[in-house]
């Protein structure tokens, strides 16, 4: 009798471990089901800054919009006015009502004239139908870099100048 205890003894332990082995199907798609929750719930909450490329997109944005402004200026033949407002810190253009809105984690700086062609301006940049400009320069920076957008004053062309705080 001892011999066949023994046996049954073997074959139920090696019963018990084939049971306990391994993780089922269901209780991985479930761990998974709850890790997918707590990402959808905690990333949202992670602050994000502006990214270099967004960064310079945002500077090419604002140019592309100078651009335009200058030229329908000269296609009208009339004086079109950009908008500059840091407080709202936002682009309009004067021609197509197009709004660049800049992120608040963004420095959004404006070096604009007080007075062009005998008139105060202060917050836009003047195009003439000329070509010229009242001119100004914008900067968008973001930690250490950032961007100038500098409108030319005599010609009216608008370039972009990477910038680097050391």
């Amino acid at each position: 009798m001892a011999p066949e205890q023994r046996r049954t003894s073997r074959a139920g332990s090696v019963n018990d471990l084939s049971g306990e082995d391994g993780f089922t199907l269901l209780e991985i798609i479930c761990v998974i089901a709850i890790i997918a929750m707590l990402a959808a719930l905690i990333l949202p909450a992670i602050p994000r800054g502006t990214s270099r490329p967004r960064l310079e997109a945002y500077a090419i944005e604002t140019a592309a919009l100078l651009i335009a402004d200058r030229n329908a200026a000269i296609r009208r033949r009339a004086e079109i006015a950009t908008q500059i407002d840091p407080i709202s810190r936002s682009i309009r253009s004067g021609s197509t009502g197009n709004v660049v809105r800049i992120p608040d984690d963004v420095a959004f700086d404006a070096l604009l004239a007080t007075r062009c062609n005998e008139n105060r301006t202060g917050t836009t940049i003047n195009f003439f139908p000329s070509g010229m400009s009242c001119g100004g320069t914008i900067a968008l920076t973001r930690l250490a870099v950032g961007y100038q957008i500098r409108v030319n004053w005599l010609t009216g062309g608008v370039e972009i100048v990477p910038q680097s705080t050391p």
